[in-house]
């Protein structure tokens, strides 16, 4: 990603539940669209999946959140949750890694930066892996890889569909090489999928950048994404002093990346779950019953 991107949204307050110093929204009762400045109950945007009623605006959500978008109501199965993260490089910058890892475990609830499990949607069974940017921007270390190559093992195994939903700025540098691996583990695992006639649908939300957009992001039998969603490898600023050229103002954006060939179809938030049904009824798969492993 452009971590630059990150901060500069944090700084603007763009994240759901935030609003404007400027309003009177302060209670968390009320949410300011970033887009069109419309000011809603926070209730009625939760209630459409976090989407601006006015302008269509997708508001981040959490990986809790995305899975009740997505999946039937209570079907959710999670795998791998005890997986923890460690420091292998005993990695330190202006604060040691294992300080960040705390603290976004304790800030987030989760042990790391993706939810994984089975589910069902509009009753096919389906594998899924969640990406949350709440945890240390969603970047992709040795137990992210690890929990997301499992479930597609696991989805091969079982005959299963798999979903992995990205958010994420890319490999975590504080795992340095580990986080590299983690690209070619999960990727050689997809290929071992694809080689079962199984079908794989990666879905890219804001933002979806660095290793992550380099390896499983772009290897799906159909690449869906959400509208708007800033998707790329390097971040904006890099790319034009590299090329010394200015880039156009929707550069790296879902619908410029449609346009070019990289997406499939943009999916608005709100008919995620029935697209998901339809492209896997047209794939072939049926109701099936989980049991857990």
């Amino acid at each position: 990603m452009s971590l630059f991107d990150w901060f500069a949204d944090r700084r603007k307050g763009q994240f759901v539940g935030k609003v404007s110093q400027e309003s009177d929204e302060g209670d968390g009762l009320w949410s300011k669209c970033p887009e069109c400045g419309q000011v809603v109950y926070v209730k009625d945007l939760k209630a459409n999946a976090s989407v601006c009623t006015n302008c269509g605006y997708h508001h981040r959500i959490d990986s809790q959140e995305r899975i009740a978008v997505i999946v039937d109501p209570g079907s959710f199965e999670a795998l791998n949750e005890e997986l923890v993260p460690t420091d292998p490089l005993l990695f330190k910058d202006r604060r040691a890694y294992a300080d960040r890892l705390r603290e976004s475990q304790a800030g987030t609830g989760l042990n790391d930066a993706v939810v994984t499990g089975l589910c069902r949607v509009e009753g096919i069974a389906m594998a899924l892996a969640v990406m949350d940017f709440r945890f240390m921007g969603g970047s992709m270390g040795s137990v992210v890889g690890e929990k997301i190559t499992r479930l597609v093992e696991q989805a091969t195994e079982r005959g299963l569909p798999l979903l992995i939903v990205c958010a994420s700025g890319g490999a975590r540098m504080q795992e340095g090489m580990l986080s590299l691996m983690q690209m070619a583990k999960i990727s050689g695992a997809l290929e071992r999928h694809r080689e079962a006639e199984l079908l794989y649908l990666p879905l890219l939300t804001h933002p979806t950048t660095g290793g992550v957009t380099a390896s499983f992001a772009m290897l799906g039998d159909l690449i869906l994404a959400e509208p708007k969603a800033l998707i790329g490898f390097a971040g904006r600023r890099v790319i034009e002093q590299t090329l010394r050229e200015k880039l156009p103002d929707n550069f790296q954006t879902a619908e410029y990346l449609q346009d070019h060939g990289f997406v499939d179809a943009i999916v608005p938030r709100v008919q995620l779950r029935s697209t998901l049904a339809r492209l896997l009824r047209l794939h072939g798969c049926r109701a099936l019953e989980l049991t857990s492993a």
